[in-house]
């Protein structure tokens, strides 16, 4: 999705979805945290979290690309 091509209205939608992925991903952060400083924590689910916070970075990034204007050299 180009930059150009979003209204502003899509813009403000994608931006909004791209602040609560980073409140998630906080979110993420800190079970991930709490897991790891238990030293009892489920194995599987500190995994699960991981791939989890892996894939809201993904998206996260697809999210700033369109809301960043590309730049031709």
């Amino acid at each position: 999705m180009a930059q150009q091509n979003l209204s502003e209205e899509e813009r403000a939608v994608l931006s909004g979805q791209l602040e609560r992925l980073r409140e998630e991903q906080r979110d993420l952060d800190a079970a991930i945290d709490a897991l790891s400083e238990a030293g009892e924590g489920d194995q599987l689910q500190l995994q699960r979290l991981k791939r989890r916070k892996v894939l809201l970075r993904d998206r996260m990034t697809q999210l700033e690309d369109a809301l960043t204007p590309d730049i031709i050299a």
